[in-house]
């Protein structure tokens, strides 16, 4: 997989006329897929949210500035069916639901930290901050 994305960027920053255009899209097709995953303004958030330990639901939202339950619901069920985030249910009265984020998930950090380096570079060419 590894190898596929150093590929990918290769043929990405190609410049010279030996890239087809359909080569360098099927090589992209895995950042494709990774921005489906993590696309919409909330899927990030919540996983930095539950970066330090597993949350509880209102935690989250708490954590949160601005989420609807509604949404941080469905967003949490999209990371739950791609892997990323784990719902546990403990057999208490009543039951208590825990959101925690996968072995698979913590292999975003060094991603998370590229935008978070790339959104700072963006935001003092576009507004000097």
């Amino acid at each position: 997989m590894e190898a596929e994305v150093k590929t990918a960027v290769r043929t990405f920053k190609k410049e010279d006329k030996d890239c087809k255009p359909q080569e360098c899209m099927a090589a992209l097709l895995p950042v494709r897929d990774a921005l489906e995953v993590l696309s919409g303004r909330w899927k990030l958030p919540i996983l930095i949210a539950l970066s330090d330990r597993p949350k509880r639901f209102k935690e989250i939202s708490k954590d949160i500035n601005g989420i609807t339950d509604k949404m941080l619901s469905k967003e949490l069920k999209d990371l739950e069916i791609n892997k990323l985030v784990t719902r546990t249910v403990y057999d208490t009265f009543p039951p208590t639901v825990e959101y925690s984020r996968t072995q698979h998930s913590q292999s975003l950090g060094d991603v998370i930290m590229a935008l978070k380096d790339w959104g700072t570079l963006h935001r003092k060419e576009i507004i000097g901050k």
